[in-house]
């Protein structure tokens, strides 16, 4: 069973993994196409979110080879048929420009007279022993359920925890601060291993909640 009620508009939060196109960048028109059919992009609220932010550059490039936010689509198009969603991939790792991208959405979704749900992708820490990831990943996952966007940053940097949402989820954590939220759950988390064996060079995934 679902933990959460998908409404028909999504905002996706990913990485830029590529150093190609804006550090902050946005779509506001178009349609991105799967197997499963097109995923409208939301123009209003795009448009909203543009309008509020400055540091979001309408950027193409940025988008055109980066995965992290198109993975998430067919997921979407088969729990939540006829959604509407807006792209954004931040390439910037600089805590303040993160912050203002989360209170830019904040803003947005407030006023926004209707459920918008943030879907914000990452995975964890990379290519390090089970053991080891295992213990990173819990220090990381500690602030993600604190809601703390500094902390994670700061413990991301500190502890070497190669997490490569981490942008995405300060200005994920920051809106869900400015919007009231108090707690995060966690789902489930896993590594890479569980599935291939590897216990040598593993990746950390976490589903979580915030409210």
């Amino acid at each position: 069973m679902s933990r959460i009620a998908l409404p028909r508009k999504i905002v996706i939060l990913g990485v830029r993994h590529f150093p190609r196109g804006e550090p902050a960048a946005i779509l506001s028109s178009g349609v991105w196409r799967t197997p499963l059919g097109d995923a409208p992009i939301d123009e209003a609220l795009a448009a909203a979110l543009r309008g509020e932010c400055p540091l979001l550059r309408e950027d193409s490039v940025a988008h055109a080879g980066e995965h992290s936010l198109e993975v998430q689509l067919p997921f979407l198009q088969v729990l939540a048929p006829g959604f509407s969603f807006v792209p954004v991939a931040l390439g910037t790792i600089r805590f303040e420009e993160l912050v203002s991208v989360g209170e830019a959405i904040a803003r947005v979704l407030a006023a926004a007279g209707e459920d918008v749900l943030l879907l914000t992708t990452s995975d964890l820490n990379h290519y390090q022993d089970d053991a080891t990831t295992r213990v990173k990943d819990g220090k990381a996952i500690e602030q993600l359920l604190a809601l703390d966007a500094r902390g994670l940053y700061d413990t991301c940097r500190n502890a070497e925890i190669s997490m490569c949402g981490l942008g995405p989820a300060v200005a994920m954590i920051t809106a869900l601060r400015r919007m009231g939220a108090e707690r995060g759950e966690l789902v489930r988390y896993a590594t890479s291993a569980d599935v291939s064996g590897d216990m040598d060079a593993v990746v950390g995934y976490a589903g979580m909640i915030f409210r």
